[in-house]
């Protein structure tokens, strides 16, 4: 892989998409407890602001690796495309078309008959598109190509809408069975 992925680094484990979550847990909570301020309490000022730096760096890695979309945004922008503060917008229209598909059944499902069914099968659309679009950026981050780079881009853009639908059903399903 092209340049260091620092945040990797921090954490001693490898450079994939993939990650071992319990393996990032173990070794954050190791990392906390070596930079503690605490630790650091007879220290000069400027080790206990090094230690109080190196901390909110370790949470920010925490958060960007624990999180799918983060974690290869970070990985993309370390590759050297940035996509974190775009603006820009897919251009895809089947892609399109099957997101607006996918938001109408949505809507629908407060009103169905069987919202549990409906909401079941919905989900399980949600989590193969997930799967899918994980598995494409995983092979795009892991390649040399910066054109695989491009197209892991688009990748993550398309996660984002599965996962803004995701937590659009979390509402609908709240807002169904709290009553």
């Amino acid at each position: 892989m092209v340049g260091i992925m620092r945040y990797f680094e921090l954490f001693a484990i490898p450079v994939d998409y993939n990650v071992d979550l319990a393996k990032i847990t173990k070794n954050y909570l190791e990392l906390q407890r070596a930079v503690h301020p605490d630790r650091h309490a007879n220290a000069s000022s400027r080790d206990k602001l090094l230690a109080v730096q190196n901390t909110a760096e370790i949470n920010d890695a925490l958060q960007i690796l624990k999180h799918p979309v983060k974690r290869a945004e970070y990985m993309l922008s370390e590759l050297g495309v940035d996509i974190r503060a775009e603006q820009q917008t897919l251009q895809d229209p089947l892609f399109l078309m099957q997101q607006m598909e996918l938001r109408e059944e949505l809507e629908e499902l407060s009103i169905s008959d069987d919202p549990d069914t409906a909401i079941a099968q919905f989900e399980k659309q949600i989590k193969q598109l997930d799967s899918q679009y994980s598995a494409q950026l995983a092979e795009q981050l892991a390649s040399n190509d910066e054109q695989q780079w491009l197209l892991a881009a688009d990748s993550i853009r398309k996660l984002k809408f599965v996962y803004k639908l995701r937590d659009e059903l979390e509402r609908i399903e709240d807002s169904l069975f709290d009553d």
